[in-house]
This record gives structure tokens, sequence and C-alpha cells, in this order.
């Protein structure tokens, strides 16, 4: 009898597992479906709005592999944003994708078109290209390059820059159109840099915060007591950083105010909000009990606006990177000049935001999961100090004008936290003995070996090493396959 129920378990675990297998390919084939669907209207959209010309067929090609470029956008980059948050159970995964979608939607449509620097990045002249047919493939090209790297980056597992993906797209498809005298061989030496330079800052930032936190909130007597003295004063600095980073970063299409109009933003919103708060986190931690799990409940709602400003001036930055190209091609198709500055229709902005907000309805829930769960675990306090990390980050990288990702500075933070964890519990006592009465199954087994805690690894080493590996090779794989695409193009038109 045994043997029979044996068997039947094992008949229904198969069924199981055909079952999860069928859903998920139903699910894949429903995404791809609307996802050609979106290309499709972005295509009518382009053939309706830009008229019936010899050209017109390039331009609606160069709608659909925009859009395709957005799709990706949001798939990838977005998780960087809201990742933490739902790794901390801040936010559920499907609030989290409603805030970012409407946030980077109204960061792209309200503060989005900077496409100056995305069209060159500085990485190439425009002006050395003599002809205009030349420059559309070349872009065309850098946005196939581009969006083929971040798909399948996305499809492993690894959040990569789409700057950078851009950037060698265009240093790519430049060097093959014209030569390697085309590049501006600086500029890509900072943005080089910026590879170690991005997450190294984020993670130094980020753990400093989490050093504060630990020191103290959760290693004090009172938690309470040090919640109601600290926990406003950090709220603040974020408030401040945020107003600072969106006055330089999110906004700088349609203002771009002095440097002392931006600290004085910035300091009135920290005294603001610190004022604010001050009453707030009094009343609202009345009754709490003196645990960490308290603690928690009070970063969650500074943890959810972080999440929604930084997708805000997500949107505003990067929806450049999918636009960009197309805005340029438009132009030059339209006005047969190239030209190094372009003017960005209501019409290309809208596949741009709605691009990206789908992408990351359709393909981003697994980048969700790996930044705010699977690299190491979060909680409110951890993805509250990424957050503020990747806004300060920003603002000290533009203040020295280095070129960084918010990708890898976002990503950099969490590891920071994570092995910022891996330190602390081996050398800290009081969290040693913490985790070793924890570590205990019953009262008469031994102490956990300070050894055997600073030798658990909080950080997954095998994410760690695709991500880094995916970030260092993005400029030169997609510069490659930008060169290869434009050279076929160059046989077929």
């Amino acid at each position: 009898m045994s043997q029979v129920k044996r068997t039947l378990d094992k008949d229904l675990e198969k069924i199981v597992h055909v079952e999860a297998a069928a859903q998920s390919v139903a699910g894949n084939l429903r995404s791809h479906g609307i996802a050609v669907i979106f290309l499709g209207l972005s295509a009518l959209l382009a053939a309706a709005l830009v008229g019936v010309s010899s050209d017109t067929a390039m331009v609606v090609v160069a709608a659909i592999l925009g859009g395709y470029m957005a799709l990706n956008i949001g798939a990838n980059d977005v998780a960087n944003n809201v990742g933490p948050a739902v790794g901390s159970r801040a936010l559920t995964l499907f609030g989290a994708l409603v805030i970012a979608a409407i946030f980077e939607s109204a960061g792209a449509l309200l503060a989005g078109g900077d496409v100056v620097s995305t069209i060159s990045k500085g990485i190439i002249d425009p002006s050395l290209v003599e002809d205009a047919s030349v420059f559309v493939l070349a872009m065309m090209s850098a946005l196939v390059a581009a969006a083929l790297w971040v798909n399948l980056a996305t499809f492993v597992g690894a959040p990569v820059s789409t700057t950078h993906a851009v950037v060698g797209g265009v240093m790519g498809a430049g060097i093959a159109a014209v030569g390697f005298q085309l590049v501006n061989w600086g500029t890509m030496g900072a943005i080089a840099a910026s590879w170690v330079i991005s997450p190294l800052m984020g993670g130094v930032i980020a753990a400093g915060f989490l050093a504060f936190i630990k020191i103290n909130l959760i290693y004090r007597d009172d938690k309470i007591a040090a919640a109601r003295r600290w926990v406003p004063m950090l709220v603040a600095i974020m408030a401040g950083a945020f107003a600072w980073y969106l006055a330089v970063k999110g906004f700088k299409r349609i203002w771009r105010p002095e440097i002392q109009t931006v600290i004085i933003i910035a300091l009135v919103t920290f005294f603001a909000v610190w004022a604010i708060m001050r009453p707030l986190i009094r009343r609202q931690s009345e009754g709490m009990e003196n645990r960490n799990q308290s603690l928690r409940i009070l970063f969650r709602i500074p943890l959810i606006c972080s999440a929604a400003l930084l997708s805000f001036a997500h949107g505003a930055n990067d929806v450049a990177n999918a636009i960009g190209p197309l805005a340029a091609i438009l132009s030059t198709v339209q006005s047969g000049d190239i030209a190094a500055k372009v003017e960005v229709p209501i019409w290309i902005m809208t596949i741009g935001a709605f691009g990206i907000s789908l992408g990351l309805f359709l393909y981003g829930p697994k980048l969700i999961r790996m930044v705010g769960d699977q690299i190491t675990k979060m909680n409110p306090m951890r993805a509250y100090c990424v957050a503020l990390s990747a806004a300060i980050t920003v603002i000290i990288a533009s203040w020295l004008g280095l070129p960084v990702s918010s990708t890898h500075i976002a990503v950099g933070a969490v590891f920071g936290v994570g092995f910022f964890r891996e330190y602390y519990t081996g050398r800290s006592k009081r969290r040693r003995e913490m985790v070793s009465r924890s570590g205990k199954s019953s009262p008469e087994d031994p102490p956990v070996a300070p050894e055997v805690l600073r030798s658990r690894k909080l950080v997954r080493r095998s994410h760690f090493l695709t991500i880094i590996a995916a970030w260092v090779i993005t400029v030169p794989a997609t510069a490659i396959m930008s060169a290869l695409v434009f050279f076929g193009l160059s046989l077929v038109v």
C-alpha cells in the first residue's frame, strides 16, 4: 500500500510540474503578444504622424526599434528603483509595479527628452558623418545592438546599464561608419572608470548609512527613543538629497537652476521634512514594542516614497536611451541634415514612456526579485540605505563631473549592504552574541563559533560574478554587435 502511495505522489508531483510549466509558457506567450501589439501600435503611430514619403518606412522601423528598447529598459533598469523595497516587504510586487509605472511615465513625459547627450554621449561627433543616410543606419544599428544586449542581460538575470549599452552601440556603429577617429577616447576612458567608481561609491555610502543605523538604532537599549531622535533626521536627509537630485537631474530639460538655488532648495526641504517628521514619528511610535520589527515599520513609508522618486528621476533621465536615437533618426530623415541637437515630438516621448512602463509590467518581476531578494536579504532599513545611497551618489558624481550609471550605483549599494553585513556579523561582539543565541536549536547546544559566523556568506557570489561580468563587457559587446548590424544593414539598404 505504501508503495502505491509513493507512486501516486510521484505521479501527482509530475502533473503539478507540468501544469506549472504550462502556466509559465502561457504567461510568456501572453506577455510577448502584448509586447508585439505595442510595437505594432508604435509603428502605426509613426506612420500616421510622419506622413507618406520615401523615408516613412525608415522612421516606422526606427519607431519599432525605439519601442523595443523602451520595453527592455522597463524590464531591466527599473528593478533597481523598486527591487529593494519589494525585497524588504515594504511593497508588494504588484504595488511596486504600479508605483514604478506611474512615476516612470510621469518622469519621462514631464521632464524627459534631454537627448543631446544620448545621441552622441560625447562619444562621437555627428558632424564628421558626411552622409545623412549613413548616420540614420548608425543610429538604427545602435538601437538594435543596445536593445538585444539588454534583452539578453534580462534573460540571464543581470541588471546592466542601459546607458552604457547605448554608448557602446553608438560607438560601435560610429567606428563602422567612419572609423576610430570618430570616437572621443577621453570620454570612453571616463566611462570605463565609472564601471569601478559607480558601484564602489554606492556601496560605501550604503554601508556607511547601514553602520550608522545599526550603531544608533538597532543596537540601542531603548530603540524607540533612538528612533524618535534619528528617524526624522534620516528621512530629512533623504528628502533633501532627492530635492537636490530632482533639481539637478530630474528636471534638467525644463529647468536648470544655479547651484546656489539647488542648495537652498535642498536645505529648505531638509528642515521642512525634519520638522514635519518629528511629531509624526513620535505619534507613530507610541505603543510600539522595543524591537527591531518596530523600526522596520517606521522606515516603510519613507522607503515607498524613495522608490517613487527614484522611478520619476529614472524615467526623466533614461527614457532618452530609447527615444534619443529615434528622435535623431526622425530629425535627420525630415531635414536631410545631421543635427547634434534635436527636438523630441510628443509621440516619440509617449512611445518611450509607455514602453518602459509596459516592459516593467510584462518582464520586470524577474529582475525586481533578483535585485530585491536574491543578491542579499533585504529589510526596510537596508533598502532605505540603498535608496539614499543612490540619490547621494548621483549628487556627488554630478558635482565631480563623473559619468556614472544609476544601475551600477543601486546594485553596488545592494552589494555594499550585503558585504557590510558579512563583515559586521563576524566582528561585532554584540551582533555575534545575538546570532550565536539564535543559531542554537536547544539550550544544550553549544554556541556558534566566531569563525563560523565570519565565514557565513550573506551575498550570493554567483550573482555577484555574473553581474560584474555583464557590466564589464556591456560597452565592448554592444559596440561589436552594433558594428556587425551596421555592416549588415549597409549591405541590405
